[in-house]
C-alpha cells in the first residue's frame, strides 16, 4: 500500500550520509577496547549482551548496502514517519538476525560494514528505493532511520559499558526530529507546543490551538532524555520526577503517548 500522507521536514542529504558513517565511526573506534567481560555483560535490551549490541549496529548500517544489492521495489510503500510506530512488528526478526551474526571478528565487522556503506551510497540516487522489512523506503528516509537507531543503540551501549562513546550531532539531530515529528503524526492538534532545544518544535495533541503569546501547554526535554522516552528506556514519571522533563499546563502530560517505538 501507498505511504501515508504525512508531511515529514526536509534531510540535507550530504550531512545525513555523512552523519550516518561519523556515528558508526565513533562506535568502530571503541569496539576494539571492549574487554570479553564487557562483551559478555548484560545490556538493558532483554537477553541481548554487549556482545549482541554491537553486532546489531553493524546490522544496522550493514543494511544500506544490503538492501542497495537487491531490486529496486516498483513503489514506495512506507515513509519516513510511517517507520517509528511500523518498528514494534520487528523485535522477533531483529533478535533471530543478531544471533546468526558471526561476532568471533567484531573490529573487523565494522571495518567491512564501513567499507561496504561508503562504496555503496557512493553515487546513488536519494529517490532510489530500498526494500525494507517493512516496506519499500526512498533511500534518503532510510539514511535518516539509520541515525535513530545508532543514536539509540549507542546510547544502550554506554548505559551497558559506561565508556561514553560521543554521539555526532546531526546524528542526534536527526533522531531528534524524526521521533518529535512521529510524536506529533501520533497525536495530532495544537494544543501542546512540545520543545527539544535546540532540534526541534513541534504541535501537538488535541485540543484549543494558540494563537500569539505562550502557549497554555508546554513541554520542553533534553535530545537524551526525549529519545530515551520516545524509544521506552525512560519513562514519563521517571523523567518528570528527575526534572528531565518540564511539563505546564492541564494537557502537557504526554504519559498515554510514549513509547513511540518498541
Amino acid at each position: 500500500m501507498p505511504p501515508a500522507k504525512k508531511r515529514s521536514r526536509s534531510y540535507d542529504s550530504a550531512k545525513t550520509r555523512a552523519a550516518v558513517l561519523a556515528q558508526f565511526r565513533n562506535v568502530s573506534d571503541a569496539v576494539p577496547t571492549l574487554t570479553a567481560e564487557q562483551l559478555d555483560g548484560p545490556t538493558r535490551l532483554g537477553e541481548w549482551t554487549v556482545r549482541e549490541l554491537v553486532a546489531h549496529l553493524a546490522l544496522v548500517v550493514g543494511a544500506v548496502p544490503r538492501f542497495l544489492d537487491e531490486p529496486e521495489p516498483a513503489a514506495q510503500e512506507l515513509g519516513l514517519l510511517d517507520w517509528p510506530s511500523a518498528t514494534a512488528s520487528a523485535a522477533e526478526r531483529i533478535d533471530e538476525d543478531v544471533r546468526a551474526v558471526d561476532a568471533g571478528d567484531l573490529p573487523g565487522l565494522y571495518e567491512r560494514t564501513t567499507a561496504r556503506y561508503e562504496e555503496r551510497i557512493a553515487g546513488t540516487s536519494d529517490e532510489r528505493l530500498v526494500p525494507t522489512r517493512f516496506g519499500a523506503m526512498r533511500l534518503a528516509d532510510f539514511l535518516v532511520t539509520r541515525t535513530v537507531e545508532l543514536v539509540v543503540h549507542t546510547d544502550d551501549l554506554n548505559a551497558a559499558t559506561g565508556l561514553g562513546i560521543p554521539v555526532d550531532r546531526q546524528a542526534l539531530a536527526a533522531c531528534t526530529r524524526v521521533l518529535a515529528d512521529a510524536l506529533a503524526v501520533k497525536a495530532p492538534g495544537g494544543a501542546v507546543e512540545f520543545r527539544v532545544p535546540p532540534f526541534a518544535v513541534v504541535q501537538c495533541v488535541e485540543g484549543p490551538r494558540h494563537t500569539r503569546g505562550t502557549p497554555p501547554n508546554v513541554v520542553e526535554t533534553d535530545p537524551l532524555t526525549w529519545i530515551r522516552l520516545a524509544t521506552g528506556r525512560t519513562d514519563w514519571a521517571e523523567a518528570l520526577d528527575a526534572a528531565k522533563v518540564a511539563a505546564s499546563g492541564e494537557r502537557a502530560d504526554l504519559a498515554a503517548l510514549l513509547p513511540l517505538m518498541g
